[in-house]
């Protein structure tokens, strides 16, 4: 019985760990969300996208409008560069990696027309291996 109730205060432990990593990083992520460029200020489509990775991929399915400008800002610790993130359309082909672009921890771009997307997020296993990631999408005010 002992061992039981180490092992489950253990495992709440290790659970209420994770979740407060999980919430700062988000706080990071909604910094990078409202960081300034050009006067832009983007509002969150008010989803968090989140995945707990251990050297694989989460996919998260969304679509852009038209006529809309976007940011995808991510994070997954206090180096805003842990992150790789690939937009991919339904036939799976590459439209935007930030992999291209030093792993930026966020992007912005404008979508001509409406478009259904998968974005796939994934760890630089050269920098992290596992660990909460966030994303954010916010659209142009």
């Amino acid at each position: 019985m002992k061992l039981f109730l180490i092992a489950l205060i253990t495992a709440v432990s290790v659970n209420v760990g994770f979740a407060q990593d999980c919430e700062r990083i988000v706080k990071n992520t909604e910094e990078l969300l409202n960081t300034e460029t050009g006067g832009s200020e983007f509002i969150s489509d008010g989803q968090v996208y989140t995945a707990f990775l251990d050297r694989e991929k989460a996919e998260f399915k969304t679509t852009f409008f038209g006529s809309s400008t976007y940011r995808i800002a991510t994070s997954a610790g206090s180096d805003e560069n842990y992150v790789i993130f690939t937009i991919r359309d339904l036939e799976g082909n590459i439209l935007f990696s930030n992999k291209n672009y030093k792993n930026a921890p966020y992007w912005d771009f404008k979508v001509v027309e409406t478009l259904p997307v998968t974005i796939e997020t994934e760890l630089d296993m050269d920098l992290k291996v596992t660990g909460c990631v966030v994303m954010l999408i916010g659209f142009k005010k």
